[in-house]
């Protein structure tokens, strides 16, 4: 009889310790993801509070709800600040998330699709594609289709350049996952000398400003034109996470996605294509931005885990936010110069590329 109560205490045990940890697992996420809330939310203030002319938080929330509903709140503010604001500041801050988000969510779906850890749309050529479509527009072609000429030819670069990493790699017979980001690594140097060409044989005015808008920036941004990047972010991102349980498997490798019923060949590249087509369109309205999407994705795996259910939406929300605060660098470094936000990022992801190479060594 006394020995009853000693078996029954280490079963107790285990049975309490695991109701325990599914409990901290489904917090995890949500602390997460409001605590991204509110510092995209905080990182958004000051990026429009900080600048040339600094103006006070209370002056931008104020100018946004004024701008939804006039005379909610009273003006306390002049029609300069007013206008830096809302036409220039406001603008700014929600490409440079958009942009973020996008690229995040496209270097974390290569990673899963390729099963490397140093894909990303910069690495893959995807960005240069776009790049290249884009100078062709602006420099040759001219605006045929309007506003949606350089987006429209931004897409179609990269997604020729990614088509020709595919034909590439089947060419060269390196078929394998990480064999595939060489190949892209070779395709972006060739596509980088065309478009390089491009702007060689084009006119020097203009050229000049396509080799500042190629280092990466955000100050031509427009409210009539953020439609066009937050259609397609929205529409590609919610197909990406829709299909988050294909990435999972694709992750495991080909053999696995290929037993639970996924085409393994057009699943990749269905991907390949919604990713040039969120790069490209973003590579149209900020220029090129490396490494969001190479070093994103790695630090969302590391606090919520490797779920592609949760990574893409934290991939997206974390790539927001470090593109704000790049943003705001790049206007406060040289201030009151604009220093061009790919050599921000440039900067950070060379060292978060080594710090990744050391730790997987």
């Amino acid at each position: 009889m006394s020995g009853i109560p000693a078996r029954r205490g280490p079963r107790s045990g285990p049975q309490s310790a695991p109701q325990s940890v599914p409990h901290s697992g489904a917090l995890r996420p949500l602390v997460f993801g409001l605590g991204g809330v509110l510092a995209l939310v905080v990182s958004l203030s000051c990026a429009i509070s900080v600048g040339a002319v600094s103006i006070p938080a209370e002056t931008v929330w104020g100018v946004f709800l004024n701008r939804i509903s006039p005379g909610l709140v009273e003006q306390g503010w002049s029609q300069g600040r007013a206008a830096i604001v809302w036409d220039i500041r406001f603008p700014r801050a929600l490409l440079a998330m958009m942009v973020g988000a996008g690229l995040a969510m496209v270097g974390a779906s290569l990673q899963a699709v390729t099963r490397n850890p140093l894909a990303d749309p910069h690495l893959l050529g995807i960005s240069s594609g776009g790049a290249f479509g884009a100078i062709l527009a602006l420099l040759h072609t001219g605006l045929f289709l309007g506003l949606l000429t350089v987006p429209l030819m931004a897409f179609l670069g990269a997604l020729m350049a990614t088509l020709v990493v595919l034909g590439v790699s089947r060419f060269a017979d390196a078929t394998s996952a990480d064999r595939l980001v060489l190949a892209g690594v070779a395709v972006s140097f060739i596509v980088m000398a065309a478009a390089n060409v491009l702007i060689f044989m084009g006119d020097p005015r203009a050229s000049h400003t396509v080799v500042f808008w190629m280092l990466g920036g955000l100050g031509l941004a427009q409210w009539s034109q953020l439609a066009y990047p937050l259609v397609i972010l929205l529409g590609g991102g919610a197909w990406l996470i829709g299909r988050s349980a294909a990435l999972n498997a694709m992750t495991v490798g080909d053999e696995t996605a290929s037993t639970l019923g996924i085409p393994v060949a057009r699943f990749r590249l269905a991907v390949f294509v919604v990713g040039a087509l969120i790069t490209g369109v973003m590579v149209a309205f900020s220029g090129i931005i490396g490494f969001v999407g190479l070093m994103v994705p790695h630090i969302v795996r590391m606090l919520v885990g490797g779920d592609y259910a949760r990574v893409l939406p934290a991939s997206a929300l974390l790539g927001a936010i470090f593109l704000l605060w790049a943003d705001i660098a790049a206007r406060t470094v040289m201030a009151p110069e604009d220093m061009p936000i790919g050599i921000v990022t440039g900067l950070v992801g060379g060292v978060f590329f080594v710090w990744l190479l050391k730790r997987r060594a």
